[in-house]
């Protein structure tokens, strides 16, 4: 029988700015290479650790207009005053050579990746409470109150969207939020849909059974005999 032949897929992780989602995808890549992560361009800063092109791809607003312009983001989106967007060539190249991919994307970049890929599987992270989702922002010694201020209020409109997406992942134990979405990744790989073989495959086992019961029945017949 051949073996299954699973179409690859966009796994997007989406969350309130705080709750956690880049964290756990750089810590799903490094537990599972197979998988393909795409990095977003954006026009905000880089921050002190960051590193272009692994972090973010950093562009001003005029390299961000070009983008948008010759259609070269998947999604974009404007968040605190900065845009973010999701080259397109890197997602759909790694899904023709098979890969899955993993998106760190906001509410409204979901939606569109919803929009571009309906079979996109749209992973909602939750912070454990309002309270931690708060300490974590002001660990951000790079922000203003002003701008934890305007996090937390995005925040609380995001999270009306938790409805929109097919799962929701709590992190308020990172490991476990971690295998939660490796399982989530697992089960989607065996989803019916999802296997461009299965008629062939079923049909090629119901054809071997065929066989197999005519010859049973063939030996039946001979010892009755």
């Amino acid at each position: 029988m051949t073996a299954p032949r699973n179409r690859p897929f966009v796994i997007v992780l989406a969350a309130p700015s705080g709750a956690g989602k880049t964290s756990l995808a750089r810590a799903l890549l490094e537990a599972n290479p197979e998988l393909v992560f795409s990095v977003s361009a954006t026009t905000r800063p880089r921050r002190g650790y960051e590193r272009d092109g692994e972090h973010y791809h950093f562009v001003d607003d005029t390299g961000f207009d070009e983008l948008v312009r010759s259609g070269e983001l998947l999604e974009w989106a404007a968040v605190h005053d900065r845009r973010y967007g999701t080259p397109r060539r890197a997602v759909e190249a790694a899904l023709k050579a098979g890969h899955h991919v993993v998106l760190d994307v906001d509410v409204q970049g979901a939606r569109a990746v919803r929009l571009a890929f309906p079979d996109a599987v749209l992973v909602f992270i939750l912070p454990p409470s309002g309270d931690e989702l708060v300490r974590r922002l002001s660990r951000r010694a790079s922000e203003a109150a002003a701008e934890r201020v305007r996090r937390m209020r995005t925040a609380r409109e995001e999270l009306v969207a938790v409805g929109e997406f097919d799962y929701v992942v709590l992190n308020d134990d990172f490991q476990g939020a971690l295998r939660a979405i490796e399982g989530i990744i697992a089960a989607e790989r065996h989803r019916v849909a999802r296997d461009d073989d299965i008629a062939t495959r079923v049909a090629e086992l119901g054809r071997r059974l065929e066989q197999l019961i005519e010859r049973e029945s063939e030996d039946e017949g001979s010892h009755a005999g």
